[in-house]
């Protein structure tokens, strides 16, 4: 009961949060809420026994892929919010406002990859599922992951659209989750 009144709750937030994004079914956004959901019902679904063995070989691997997910988050939000240039005046009501730069980043992180915040939900996604793993959880985290590329792919789509041949040759030099690999 709990859980599901948690749910709800958090699925009225995101679905606040993505708002504008949810009208415009084919932006990154539409895609990115639908991976969230799929994380929050792992979260919501795992809860009660994330500690049940602090100690183990999943929860080990858990804590890892979330503490990359945290240092990954905060590098890539951190020099977006540097060096980003945030234009209010960008029109494209399907962006968060973060989202609105008007110069292409491609240092910090983003010299190595492309979607540094896509890559930390990848790796929240599977450390969530390492808490507590199940045929169900894999299946949902690897939903979630398959709408996380597709945001990725959509939104690469919308920067060609907005920074032109800049945003190719900024492809041709980097990977797309995993530096050096993906």
């Amino acid at each position: 009961m709990l859980e599901g009144i948690v749910f709800t709750l958090a699925t009225m937030a995101l679905a606040y949060v993505s708002r504008a994004s949810l009208r415009v079914p084919r932006s990154h956004g539409f895609y990115r809420f639908f991976a969230w959901e799929l994380m929050l019902l792992l979260i919501v679904m795992n809860i009660d026994g994330w500690y049940v063995v602090p100690v183990s070989f999943d929860q080990t691997i858990s804590g890892i892929l979330m503490a990359i997910s945290l240092i990954v988050i905060i590098l890539g939000y951190g020099i977006l919010r540097l060096l980003g240039e945030r234009d209010d005046s960008r029109n494209d009501g399907a962006l968060m406002v973060f989202e609105k730069t008007s110069v292409l980043v491609t240092h910090g992180i983003y010299r190595y990859i492309r979607h540094p915040m896509y890559s930390s939900l990848i790796f929240l996604d599977w450390g969530l599922f390492f808490k507590r793993m199940s045929w169900l959880s894999g299946g949902i985290a690897l939903f979630a992951c398959l709408f996380l590329v597709i945001t990725s792919l959509v939104e690469e789509t919308e920067n060609i659209r907005y920074f032109g041949a800049q945003y190719r040759e900024y492809m041709k030099r980097t990977k797309r989750f995993i530096p050096f690999m993906a």
